[in-house]
């Protein structure tokens, strides 16, 4: 009786075996490498991998106000049926990776581009070049996005116009002071000591703490 044998052709193992190198030499590689593999790809596809950096950063940010929510007994969340049962509302965690994919990694990709070119970085840090960005940045160009924030994420959320329109007047006052708080000092540092190609990885970053805030006030229980 003749037995048939079956051969894999070389050219598979050894595409096959590249690809496991390839998997392996990215899992090995040290921290050093991967902000060099980060920067090449921040130079080439600028946009891209600022929106997939904010989408990562922000959902993450809001499940760790999930979890600020649950230690405090998530008494002010709207979704206690989640929250008493230590479970995770994906979706929630989802509309802000949404949002940092589509509205805030674009938005201040673009707007950085702009600011910069009309007023270009200046190599000291306190110039009353970068005095007036700071200004424009806080006190023209956060209160228009402070409003976009609540306006995009209550559309993810599936609320009614007049909702959102109440929950403004309701929190915003609130929220912006806490913004200028967080973000003058912020901005300062990002504006006076951050390349231009790193501004929104630094905003992303600080970012993380600033969602967490969002999210605790924007998922809030309306009062009654």
């Amino acid at each position: 009786m003749n037995q048939k044998t079956t051969t894999t052709p070389i050219s598979q193992l050894s595409g096959s075996r590249s690809t496991t190198t390839t998997t392996t030499t990215t899992l090995m590689m040290s921290p050093v490498d991967l902000w060099t593999s980060y920067n090449a790809a921040l130079e080439e596809s600028p946009l891209l991998v600022k929106s997939v950096t904010a989408a990562v950063i922000l959902g993450t940010g809001d499940l760790a106000g999930q979890a600020l929510e649950a230690v405090r007994g998530g008494n002010d969340s709207t979704n206690d049926a989640t929250q008493k049962d230590g479970g995770v509302d994906v979706a929630r965690a989802l509309r802000f990776a949404v949002f940092g994919l589509v509205l805030q990694a674009p938005w201040n990709h673009f707007y950085y581009l702009l600011l910069d070119g009309a007023m270009p970085p200046t190599e000291e840090p306190f110039t009353s070049t970068n005095f007036v960005k700071v200004v424009i940045d806080q006190f023209v160009q956060a209160p228009i996005f402070t409003v976009l924030i609540f306006v995009f994420l209550g559309i993810l959320e599936g609320k009614q116009l007049e909702s959102i329109q109440k929950q403004l007047e309701t929190d915003y006052k609130e929220t912006i002071v806490a913004n200028w708080k967080l973000w003058v000092p912020a901005t300062v540092v990002n504006i006076g000591f951050v390349p231009p190609i790193l501004r929104v990885l630094y905003l992303n970053c600080v970012f993380f703490f600033w969602s967490i805030y969002l999210s605790l006030v924007i998922n809030k229980k309306p009062e009654t």
